[in-house]
């Protein structure tokens, strides 16, 4: 099968859910050394590449290709040892409200309810008690869970718990939306649901997300464009738009364009998992 050509976004025929051209959050040769015990070990380097505004951006990598460090160098919870990231011309230098997010484990409050623990941030702001009614009411509806504000999260199913926290992130209205594999832990029947939910809410609110998945038909699924990474250190291996039309349902994923995306995407981690493999083999025996 012949692969399907790698090309920028705006090569593609225009979408029903437009994203603008410039740059909203720009990642600029990024890289993270650790140093642990005289060793140091290179998670990421040289990474570079851009996230448009409004639109939906999905990574892939094997595992220890430095997916998850290169959000936390987003949030703000990491600094880069060397390059810097920008969001809206700002050179990111620390946690901001202007970046959510989201991750695989749960990581709700278990004392607050659902109620409470999507309007935790907007307390912290200070809006009024009727403010903050309104805008957790509105996502409750939208996350399709306006009859649960009152429960406590451990009376929830895992999918459900990831729907307040997305709503949480969501209500407080950030400029970037990061996800780190936040569907991971739940069960194939689950995820294909919460995939259609956030594509939903995605469509409705028109955040920038940057989504991190090991999952390679999620990615595509979800995704206006699909950056691979090597194994570690992880750099871009390749950027391949997905020129699939908007909205999507789950069944576009047996369609032939769709399989043949993954046939390509499936090729390239295949061959970084591999040399992620054998890494650890010459490590073992080293």
């Amino acid at each position: 099968m012949a692969a399907l050509p790698i090309k920028h976004l705006h090569d593609l025929e225009p979408r029903l859910h437009p994203v603008k051209l410039e740059a909203k959050l720009r990642i600029h040769n990024v890289s993270k050394v650790f140093e642990q015990k005289n060793q140091r070990v290179t998670a990421l380097e040289d990474t570079h590449f851009d996230v448009r505004e409004g639109e939906f951006v999905t990574i892939l990598g094997p595992s220890g290709c430095g997916k998850s460090t290169l959000l936390k160098i987003i949030a703000g919870l990491t600094e880069p040892s060397s390059g810097y990231v920008m969001l809206n011309n700002r050179r990111i230098s620390g946690p901001g409200a202007d970046r959510g997010m989201v991750f695989q484990a749960y990581t709700l409050f278990p004392w607050l309810t659902v109620e409470e623990n999507i309007g935790f941030g907007l307390k912290l702001k200070g809006l009024s008690k009727a403010q903050r009614q309104e805008i957790v009411q509105h996502y409750l509806d939208l996350i399709g869970l306006s009859g649960f504000g009152s429960m406590y999260p451990n009376n929830l199913s895992g999918g459900m718990q990831q729907r307040v926290a997305i709503a949480r992130a969501l209500a407080n209205d950030p400029d970037v939306l990061l996800m780190d594999e936040p569907f991971g832990a739940l069960d194939a029947q689950t995820r294909t649901v919460m995939q259609e939910l956030l594509l939903q809410v995605w469509e409705t609110s028109h955040k920038t997300i940057l989504f991190v998945t090991h999952d390679i038909d999620e990615a595509i699924f979800m995704g206006d464009r699909v950056y691979v990474m090597t194994a570690r250190p992880g750099r871009l291996k390749a950027e391949i738009p997905i020129p699939i039309p908007r909205p999507r349902e789950f069944s576009v994923k047996t369609t032939g364009e769709f399989m043949e995306l993954k046939a390509e995407i499936l090729e390239l981690i295949r061959e970084e998992s591999w040399k992620a493999a054998n890494e650890i083999r010459d490590g073992e025996f080293a």
